[in-house]
Formats: structure tokens, sequence, C-alpha cells
């Protein structure tokens, strides 16, 4: 949040904490973990609550999702992911490969999962559809970064909290910039065991015809069960596949030219003053 988000962004960012939880999460654990002062804490949480974007159980005295955050969750999944049109190539893709697939896209400075597809014999792993991962040791991660115009990979690259999680992780801004000019210069990227142990992947970028990234697409496994070479092989069909993703966005809801959906400096001066 900056400082000009004001109360929106507390409250978003209020929500956001009690989403983190796996479970319904107490007032005493959201203040122990904020910043905010008490009162204003409890009044971003009544506000929340009663605008049905969170659930207060009186019993138990914890706050969970809402019901209308959920409605809103869904169509946003709808309308803004990849997803719904991705669906039968993916199913394509995984019964081709007989590999887990993952379809992603960024979230600011991280990795959203939107799909995933999982091998003919499943293997244990972080990723799951909604879950958000590092953009800087994952395959789609990079990979995505990697095709972004220099000034916004720069800005994200600087919002990365670099974590060793294994021996392969590459942990420093300047060893993955080394990565993501390779990775454009050969078109895709991989995970060499950068994220979880033992686990590999090779993976494309998803982009409009005029070269933005809208995601990125992957085939992944576990070293003990396949081999980086045997999923390099798959490469043509990941390729095929990112292009028939991005042929069904064009003029949907990732239209080339996003001017039009985004206010201008001078219109958002002018709601400012008129409003």
């Amino acid at each position: 949040m900056t400082a000009t988000d004001g109360t929106v962004g507390k409250a978003l960012d209020v929500l956001e904490k009690v989403a983190e939880r796996d479970r319904p999460v107490r007032f005493s654990d959201l203040l122990a973990e904020s910043e905010l002062p008490k009162a204003t804490l409890y009044r971003l949480l009544q506000t929340l609550t009663n605008q049905g974007m969170l659930r207060h159980d009186a019993e138990t005295g914890a706050y969970s999702l809402g019901v209308r955050l959920v409605r809103l969750a869904h169509r946003a999944w709808s309308t803004a992911s990849l997803a719904p049109l991705a669906r039968p190539h993916l199913d394509a893709l995984a019964r081709q490969t007989g590999q887990t697939i993952h379809l992603a896209q960024l979230d600011t400075a991280q990795v959203l999962y939107v799909d995933k597809r999982s091998a003919e014999t499943p293997v244990e792993m972080f990723s799951q559809a909604g879950k958000i991962g590092p953009a800087y040791c994952t395959g789609v991660g990079k990979t995505m970064l990697a095709f972004l115009p220099v000034d916004q990979q720069d800005r994200l690259i600087q919002q990365q909290s670099f974590h060793a999680f294994t021996d392969q992780t590459l942990d420093t801004p300047e060893r993955l910039r080394a990565e993501l000019v390779a990775i454009a210069a050969r078109g895709h990227g991989y995970d060499r065991e950068e994220h979880e142990p033992g686990i590999i992947c090779v993976a494309v970028p998803i982009l409009s015809a005029g070269g933005r990234v809208l995601g990125g697409l992957s085939v992944t496994g576990h070293k003990d069960h396949v081999a980086l070479a045997t999923l390099e092989g798959h490469l043509p069909a990941l390729k095929t596949t990112a292009r028939a993703i991005a042929e069904d966005a064009a003029d949907w809801a990732f239209p080339e030219r996003g001017s039009e959906a985004v206010m201008t400096r001078r219109e958002e001066d002018t709601c400012r003053e008129s409003g």
C-alpha cells in the first residue's frame, strides 16, 4: 500500500491478512500482526463485515472471508483471468504430455497460478490454482518477467524478496537479470529445482500479437519421474498452446490497446477537481 491509498488501501490490507489464513482468524491475532491502531483495525473490520466482504462469527469471535467477496472473486476469475478460455487448451496439453501443466499470470511482482492440470502420476508440489508464488525462482515467473518492457521488469525485480529456497535459487537481482536475458534470447525458461527440491519445469510466455505478456505456461515434473530433457521435448506443444490461448484472448478481456480502459493523468486531475 502506498501513502496515497488511504482508508481503502488499509481496508484491502486487512482483507488480505484474513485471506492469507487457512482458517478463521481472531481480532487479537490480526492486531498482533497489524501496524494499525486497535480502534482503526476494529473499525475497518466492522466496515468490511457490514459490506459482506468478511464474515464475523459471534460465537467464536473469528473473521473469515464473506460471501460477497467470494462472488466478486469468482467474477474476477471469469472475466480477468485467462483460466476460462484456456481450459480446453490445458486439457489437451495435459493429455498430450501426461505431465503437470501450470497456467499463471503476474500479480504485481508475484506469480498467481490461475489453473493447473495434474500429471498422470501426480506429484506433491506448492503450486495450486489460486496460490501466489515468487516470480524470481519459478519457471513461469521468470519467463513472464523476461518478456516485460525493461522499465516494468526493473520495477518488479526491485520488488522481489530474494530468498534461497534451495541451493539452485537465483537469490540476487544480478543472477536473476542474467537469467532473464538468456530466457528472452531462447524464448523459454526453466525451473531447475529453484523453488522446491526435485521440482523442474519448462515454461513459455503467453504473448499478445503486440508482444504484451498475458501469462505464462509450463510443463512440470519431479526429477525422479521425468528428465528436464523430456520436458524440453514438449516445447513445440507448449508454444502452440500458448499461441492458441493468446489468440483466444485477443479482443476479449485483454485488448491490445488498454489505454481506453485506463484513466489518463489529465482525466484523474479532472476527477479530483470536480469531485
